[in-house]
């Protein structure tokens, strides 16, 4: 934990040290009723999520299991084998993951959980942390159509959740795993998918460890030469001194602000044969064990148990991958402050026209790492207490455009990408009270014409992760006192298509705030909790009629409210 005072009450509050794009939905797909059968119990003290389940077809899928009742009690990954289903061969309108993991009573961290097929990773998250007279379970649902011919052959999977059973820590994790493939109908046509998807890494799960700027995960490909699109997806998740890496400071001031140190920037920088050529926002996750554990019970916090890849566009780039030499993919992360672990799988659209597919990069202005601005202002008060702010701004606006030579004509390519970061963290350290108030916000704006003899198409994704967290640690003259945490964070995705005279769009917002007052005593020890309570909320729509709604509201560990449909057409949820 980055604060030292707040460290020690957590630890002794829990028990343990601090653990360690909506893609536009195709017509003709099913629209459902509100989903009654999932809606979460009142009154329960389960993990739930305001999310939706993942829309589907109406066509009969089917399902593949990949693990059943798999048990994690220790760190060694866990191997499984997958067989395409005989009876739905692909194409496949729909191909879905579902997970289902619980944990038991007890005692017990927040654990990563990742599962690669053929070293793909298909499922990135954390879990939920139990009480000690309580095991929650709860379901996972990812959408992985886009990585359809990942599924047409035979291969091994792995699953890698790591997890220490013993005297102190006892609850055992559990889970279970299944694809469902939904066949093709003419009212849910196959669409375009990779006929490529590859991993960066070989690493059980798919995850490997990045512990500084200079650390990168690189791999040597020999990729196909006639490469038409390509994209990344990224996921780079903050651990161990990482792990709480929005509340750090530069490093000369870590010390008396009570913090942690590499200042409060993380960005995923893309290369490619060490040249810049893209850029991930890095996302401030909190898992279940993060800053204190009662604030995530029974609403964990946005995409914790489920991280969302980052796609990055790297088709300007096409040309250079078909030359037939072998080409380095790399990914880092800037800052990295001991660590972060990262995956990176690659998604290739080929012209099964052409054997060789040439072109040329044109336009790069991506510069090869960010310049973040840091300034921390100080006053000390007659008592010793000290007054601090510390502001750090980043931005990166960059075009990068390429073009390809295919058996169907000139493909020209234009990114235009905007990243804005910023960050404001007010301190106040004294003998009689810690607080640390910060306000966070990553902006990120992606636009890309795609000129192919006709009219332009332009795709346009906007990206937010706002985040605010309040930290207040008033003391008493014997020591004792309270803790006071309130957090609320927001995943915002708009995205729209614009083309041959029409437009499409999808939106998404994901919010979680939450609240939690401990009381200490001068032993540091906890003596109560009050007013903890949180709330969540889902919104998604489309251009097509899709809609889902959903918030809810706990109040001391148990599910209080359930609002379905606000916000959509006669206050239906239909997706």
């Amino acid at each position: 934990m980055s604060m030292p005072r707040l460290s020690q009450l957590l630890s002794v509050r829990s028990g343990l040290a601090l653990c360690a794009g909506l893609a536009l939905a195709s017509a003709g797909w099913a629209r459902q009723a509100p989903d009654t059968a999932g809606t979460p119990t009142v009154g329960s003290p389960n993990t739930v999520t305001a999310a939706p389940p993942v829309p589907r077809p109406s066509t009969t899928p089917c399902t593949v299991p990949l693990f059943t009742n798999f048990m994690f009690a220790d760190f060694n990954p866990k191997t499984f084998s997958y067989t395409p289903p005989a009876a739905c061969p692909g194409p496949w309108a729909a191909v879905v993951l579902e997970l289902d993991l619980s944990i038991d009573a007890g005692n017990q961290f927040d654990r990563t959980a990742q599962i690669a097929l053929g070293h793909v990773n298909i499922y990135y998250g954390t879990t939920a942390e139990p009480s000690s007279s309580f095991g929650p379970s709860w379901h996972v649902e990812r959408n992985l159509t886009d990585y359809s011919a990942l599924f047409t052959s035979p291969q091994t999977g792995d699953v890698n959740l790591g997890n220490l059973v013993n005297s102190q820590f006892t609850s055992v994790l559990t889970g279970s795993a299944t694809l469902q493939f939904y066949p093709t109908s003419a009212a849910a046509p196959a669409t375009r998918t990779a006929d490529a998807v590859l991993p960066l890494s070989n690493a059980p799960g798919g995850a490997v460890l990045l512990a500084s700027t200079t650390d990168t995960l690189a791999p040597s490909l020999n990729l196909p030469t006639n490469i038409e699109r390509v994209f990344l997806d990224v996921i780079a998740q903050s651990q161990h001194d990482d792990e709480f890496w929005y509340t750090c400071v530069p490093d000369g001031v870590a010390s008396e602000l009570e913090s942690c140190g590499g200042t409060a920037f993380r960005e995923t920088e893309i290369t490619i044969d060490g040249k810049a050529a893209g850029v991930a926002p890095v996302r401030p996750w909190i898992f279940t064990g993060g800053l204190d554990p009662d604030l995530w019970a029974p609403l964990p916090g946005v995409q914790t148990l489920d991280f969302a890849p980052f796609r990055v566009d790297l088709t300007p780039f096409a040309s250079v991958l078909n030359d037939g030499n072998p080409h380095q993919v790399g990914v880092s992360v800037f800052n990295s402050n001991n660590y972060f672990l990262v995956t990176g799988t690659l998604l290739l659209f080929l012209d099964a026209g052409s054997p060789q597919v040439t072109g040329a990069v044109t336009t790069n202005t991506l510069g090869a790492e960010p310049h973040p601005f840091i300034k921390t202002t100080q006053k000390k008060s007659a008592d010793g207490t000290l007054h601090a702010v510390v502001t750090t701004t980043s931005r990166r606006a960059y075009s990068i455009s390429g073009f390809v030579n295919t058996s169907h004509g000139r493909v020209v390519t234009t990114l235009n990408d905007v990243i804005n970061f910023s960050s404001t963290e007010q301190f106040v350290v004294g003998p009689a009270a810690f607080v640390q108030n910060i306000t966070q916000d990553t902006l990120a704006s992606t636009q890309t014409t795609t000129r192919a003899g006709g009219a332009p198409v332009v795709a346009e994704r906007f990206f937010d992760y706002p985040l605010t967290v309040d930290i207040g640690v008033p003391f008493n003259s014997d020591g004792s006192g309270q803790q006071t945490v309130v957090i609320q964070q927001t995943f915002m995705n708009n995205g729209s298509l614009t083309g041959n005279g029409s437009q499409v769009f999808d939106a998404v917002t994901d919010t979680v705030s939450s609240r939690d007052t401990l009381l200490f005593n001068a032993q540091g020890q906890i003596t109560a909790d009050q007013g903890r309570k949180s709330s969540a909320r889902f919104f998604s729509q489309s251009t097509d009629g899709m809609c889902f709604s959903r918030a809810l509201a706990s109040f001391k560990g148990l599910l209080t409210a359930v609002t379905d449909g606000k916000g959509c057409p006669g206050g239906m949820n239909t997706f």
